[in-house]
């Protein structure tokens, strides 16, 4: 009875938090994982399953990065037990290569970057030569390629050229967003000298697949979701305009949207966009671009499609826009993933503050002025994550992660702060667990990998 009134009450969990963080009794911490001759690697993800029962994650080695990781595993938050989603049994260092997993929040499975089936040593795995992959829970190794891929002109309306990456499910389960580069325009940079391999963001919509002919190399995949970008980049941002260069750092606005100036709930990402100030100096804030319900008719600025010295452009609807203007502060600029409340009202990111310490900040999706949230002398080394419940938000502080509640303006930590640090915090659903990676080492010093562990709230 107890464990299932803490799931309604979530207050009662943040009382729990405070109370015993302030009498220095630390939640326990629960290693999961203990095979130390591999990494468990969860990537800063959403890699709660829905019932919270599993936790997804890759295996790759960090010096070999995800062309290399031959596999995705799940593990159980309560027994340990492993079992493997997807593998790659003839994976070689340069690809195919699978990882950075995340759970839908609806149902039993997980999508993932995959390397294009063609990959050679010659054509290896890279950021233009991935794809998305869906694999369920039911049937672990069937992959369900998600946005389809069309690299030869004609291109196709629905289809992209290039490669996703940081797949984030939407809180519906019907939209998939992601950060994207393209091939057609990293080979025009290359054989042009002139910078076209920009980073920008993509979504795709469940329901319509995009069937694309298959080519001779091997390029080309056909989709079940329908993709489009949603954000315009440029090589060359004019100074002191809302034009950008880079776009990362990106996640869905709120479980189901934000609600808009006419109190109606609007489909958005927020992110991180890179700028020039009125010097021509680079400088990052915080954008949001709304997205239209449909986007399967082209905008104004050009074909979905793309041409073959253009970007697909963002369909009709779209509409980007700047929330943060720190050019004139004393430590310009924005940083990390832009992390939006549960309802969507708050948006949180990392900037410096008047003394230049990291700090975290929120802002309305509709503008206005940023509200500094923590105070802190060091620096909050990122990974903030917002509870479900939209009260409180976790992150690493000097080693250590630490909570924040925004109702009373306190912090505390919940781990001792350590030799090894934890990263890619995760709250569980029901907002009652902790998710982690740390670093471990085994007793002979043979393995130094990351391992996942949990604290129960």
């Amino acid at each position: 009875m107890k464990q299932i009134y803490l799931i309604f009450q979530p207050f009662i969990v943040m009382s729990i938090i405070l109370s015993s963080c302030s009498s220095n009794k630390f939640p326990e911490e629960i290693q999961l994982t203990n095979d130390l001759s591999y990494n468990h690697d969860l990537d800063n993800n959403d890699n709660f399953s829905p019932d919270d029962r599993w936790l997804v994650y890759d295996v790759r080695i960090p010096e070999a990065g995800i062309g290399a990781c031959p596999r995705i595993e799940k593990v159980n938050v309560l027994t340990g037990e492993i079992k493997i989603l997807y593998e790659l049994p003839q994976n070689k260092s340069y690809g195919p290569g699978v990882g950075a997993v995340s759970y839908s929040h609806t149902e039993n499975k997980v999508i993932f970057i995959h390397g294009l089936l063609n990959i050679t040593e010659e054509n290896p795995y890279q950021q233009w030569h991935r794809t998305g992959v869906i694999v369920e829970d039911a049937n672990p190794g069937t992959p369900i390629f998600m946005d389809a891929r069309d690299v030869i002109f004609p291109y196709t309306p629905g289809a992209l050229r290039g490669g996703t990456h940081r797949h984030e499910w939407s809180g519906d389960g019907r939209w998939i967003g992601y950060t994207y580069n393209d091939a057609i325009l990293k080979h025009l940079e290359d054989s042009t000298g002139v910078t076209y391999n920009l980073r920008t963001i993509g979504v795709s919509k469940s329901g319509n697949p995009v069937p694309v002919e298959m080519d001779e190399s091997g390029e080309n995949l056909s989709g079940e979701w329908f993709s489009a970008l949603v954000v315009k980049v440029v090589s060359n941002p004019t100074p002191g305009s809302d034009e950008i260069s880079h776009a990362a750092g990106d996640s869905w606005v709120g479980v189901s949207g934000y609600k808009d100036k006419n109190s109606e709930m609007q489909r958005a990402r927020a992110f991180i966009g890179k700028v020039k100030d009125k010097d021509g100096v680079d400088l990052e804030e915080v954008f949001i671009v709304d997205i239209p319900e449909d986007i399967t008719i082209a905008g104004p600025d050009g074909p979905l499609e793309g041409t073959k010295t253009t970007f697909p452009m963002p369909p009709k609807g779209s509409v980007q826009r700047r929330l943060t203007h720190t050019e004139n502060a004393k430590y310009p600029g924005c940083q990390g993933i832009v992390r939006s409340s549960g309802d969507g009202s708050k948006l949180a990111y990392l900037a410096k503050d008047a003394n230049g310490v990291t700090q975290i900040f929120t802002i309305s999706p509709l503008g206005g002025a940023p509200q500094q949230i923590t105070n802190h002398k060091l620096d909050v080394q990122g990974n903030h994550r917002w509870h479900p419940n939209g009260k409180m938000i976790c992150y690493i502080l000097d080693k250590s992660i630490y909570v924040f509640d925004l109702e009373t303006n306190t912090s505390r930590p919940l781990t001792q702060p350590s030799e090894f640090p934890p990263g890619n915090l995760v709250w569980s659903h029901d907002g009652n667990k902790i998710a982690y990676n740390r670093i471990v080492t085994s007793e002979d010093g043979k393995f130094r990998t990351k391992q996942i562990f949990i604290i129960n709230l």
